[in-house]
């Protein structure tokens, strides 16, 4: 049984031409060991931080997590709340560095609380957004959903008239998937 929480520490970088020097420094200078400091050399756009899972998983109970800056442990607001709160129903705190914010004691809870409300409002914004794009494309004439590919029109002429899928795929290059997602649009076609 472990007795005593431990300090951890994640630093990130987004290019290789970035050093990590100067956020391992703050952190050794926070009191996190230099073997218990979890990088990563990659943009925060993906999941795929091999530093930061290592980090979660070795994470417990009672631990801090220690970061310079909140951008360096997601790679936007709605990721790093999602990190953040999973770390907090762990029991597991973060701190940052930069702002002085913490999960840590009764201010943790609203802290998070708090930032998922940003997060929220950024999802409903982005949608906001999309929607208004969509709308907007739509009224430009611009059609959604798969491209018609230049052999489809032979391949349901070729369908229509009676063609055996060998024959249809092999005169038109078109897929078997393909040839039976036309034959099935020609069919719910009929009925409607």
């Amino acid at each position: 049984m472990r007795l005593k929480m431990a300090l951890l520490g994640y630093a990130r970088v987004s290019t290789s031409h970035q050093k990590l020097t100067h956020q391992i420094m703050e952190l050794k200078s926070a009191g996190v060991r230099e073997d218990r400091i979890f990088t990563d050399m990659m943009t925060g756009a993906t999941d795929e931080r091999e530093g930061l899972q290592r980090l979660l998983a070795r994470a417990e109970k009672d631990d801090v997590i220690i970061c310079t800056k909140m951008d360096r442990l997601g790679r936007n607001t709605a990721d790093m709340i999602h990190v953040v709160d999973t770390c907090y129903k762990k029991g597991i705190a973060i701190r940052f560095l930069e702002n002085g914010l913490s999960t840590e004691g009764t201010m943790g809870k609203m802290v998070i609380q708090i930032l998922a409300a940003v997060a929220e409002a950024e999802r409903e914004r982005i949608l906001e957004r999309t929607n208004g794009g969509r709308i907007a494309a739509l009224a430009a004439g611009v059609k959604f959903g798969r491209k018609i590919h230049p052999r489809t029109p032979a391949a349901l002429t070729l369908i229509l008239q009676g063609e055996a899928v060998n024959s249809v795929t092999d005169k038109t290059g078109i897929s078997r998937a393909t040839y039976f997602r036309l034959k099935r649009k020609i069919k719910n076609d009929a009925k409607n």
